[in-house]
């Protein structure tokens, strides 16, 4: 049963609208790049195919859980395929242009996606044929599926053509068919699932959305080919950006439990720390130039407040003034990200402050579950952390968003077909 939970205001509150906008794109983008922090050194510690296994268990953990979570948030809860594109619009596994997914809808219960570019294939294509097909073959055929099952048990996303590609430069990257089907077995959770679901981070309470603001304050609209965020209202927005910090927690507490499973605590705890050291890392860069936050101690200690690491504050209790201060919380009963740092371990919050500026570190006293840390500057500036330089590997480390407009897609009948 969930348990009740004080409502917590939102960090994300004190933004602007349009700086909300800005925000929400790199917030699901920086979720996509967890992997790319975390499963280089799975692959270091387990070898490839079971790095394959451990990012499928994660992903079927996490993606039901948030799925659920992100369309009772913005009011689209629904059987069909527009739900099911909705919910992958607002999914770090697929953030907007980076994994640039093309819908067409034919009816309520046929529809298709394809992508004209996808960011996670440039990343592994170059490492050759056997990273492709773990990740367009052994990945994606069940975590799409997990993804489905959100909305409708008896959805089914199969490929018309994917990677490895042939010819070398076949575009779009992918093309895929979802079908809503009676005959269709219904898919069921996985473990992984299930447990996650008992998780604070499934069931804490985040700021309602407020009505009367300028802008939607859901998605109950037609289906957009492409999400302008500045179209929705400011409280929506709030709510966006935590529950998007949200999907990356959940995803890193799947990834958590599949390292365990495959290693002592010591060692996993290890992994988790270089994961979220890299991620930490290239989303502060990412915030702190997206939003043009001020650079200095000033600076880092906004991109602190705001950071995936630290939000939402409903489930992370810190308080961003001087210094940051942590105080116990639901993220240290589910040992989310915010337990691997404090005054034993700051590498997390020195990527996050030197992100911002080479010469700033962290300063952290207290205890594991409570802890102030405070940014200093140092004489000579840092060298690059080796986690954050792995992850900045990714395209989507450098990747640029760009202006589009948001049209409606109308179902386009079933004989039409997309184009390969």
């Amino acid at each position: 049963m969930a348990r009740p939970e004080a409502v917590v205001t939102s960090r994300f509150a004190q933004l602007r609208q349009q700086d909300l906008a800005v925000l929400l794109p790199e917030l699901l983008l920086a979720g996509q790049l967890i992997d790319r922090s975390g499963m280089a050194w799975c692959i270091g510690a387990f070898g490839r195919a079971e790095m394959t296994r451990i990012a499928v268990e994660e992903w079927m953990a996490a993606s039901p859980v948030y799925t659920r979570r992100m369309q009772r948030a913005l009011g689209f809860e629904g059987t069909d395929v527009v739900t099911i594109f909705k919910g992958l619009q607002l999914d770090i596994g697929a953030p907007p242009q980076f994994m640039d997914f093309r819908y067409t809808v034919h009816d309520r219960w046929h529809g298709e996606f394809r992508l004209d570019h996808c960011g996670a294939l440039m990343d592994v294509e170059p490492l050759g044929d056997e990273f492709v097909t773990g990740m367009c073959h052994d990945i994606e055929d069940p975590t799409f599926d997990a993804t489905a099952v959100a909305t409708n048990p008896r959805a089914r996303v199969r490929p018309i053509h994917r990677p490895p590609r042939t010819p070398a430069d076949r575009h779009p990257h992918c093309a895929w068919t979802v079908v809503i089907d009676d005959a269709h077995p219904p898919v069921g959770e996985s473990p992984g699932c299930q447990r996650l679901r008992s998780s604070r981070a499934a069931t804490v309470a985040l700021d309602p959305i407020e009505p009367g603001d300028d802008g939607h304050a859901d998605y109950s609209g037609p289906l957009r080919g492409d999400l302008d965020f500045a179209e929705f209202s400011k409280s929506a927005l709030v709510r966006l950006a935590d529950e998007v910090c949200l999907q990356m927690h959940l995803l890193n507490l799947g990834f958590g439990h599949a390292v365990r499973r495959r290693t002592d605590a010591e060692g996993a705890r290890r992994l988790c720390v270089k994961q979220l050291t890299g991620i930490a890392g290239i989303a502060a860069q990412r915030l702190h130039r997206a939003l043009r936050l001020p650079g200095g101690v000033e600076g880092a200690l906004r991109v602190l407040e705001l950071h995936p690491l630290l939000n939402p504050a409903a489930y992370v209790r810190a308080a961003v003034g001087d210094a940051v201060t942590v105080t116990p919380s639901p993220a240290h009963e589910d040992g989310a990200w915010i337990s691997l740092c404090g005054p034993a371990e700051r590498r997390p919050l020195r990527a996050v402050v030197q992100a911002v500026d080479p010469r700033l570190d962290v300063e952290v006293e207290g205890t594991a579950e409570e802890w102030t840390a405070r940014v200093v500057t140092r004489a000579v500036p840092a060298r690059e952390l080796d986690e954050v330089a792995v992850t900045r590997i990714s395209t989507g480390s450098s990747f640029t968003f760009e202006p589009r407009r948001s049209l409606p897609i109308t179902p386009v009948g079933r004989e039409s077909r997309v184009q390969t």
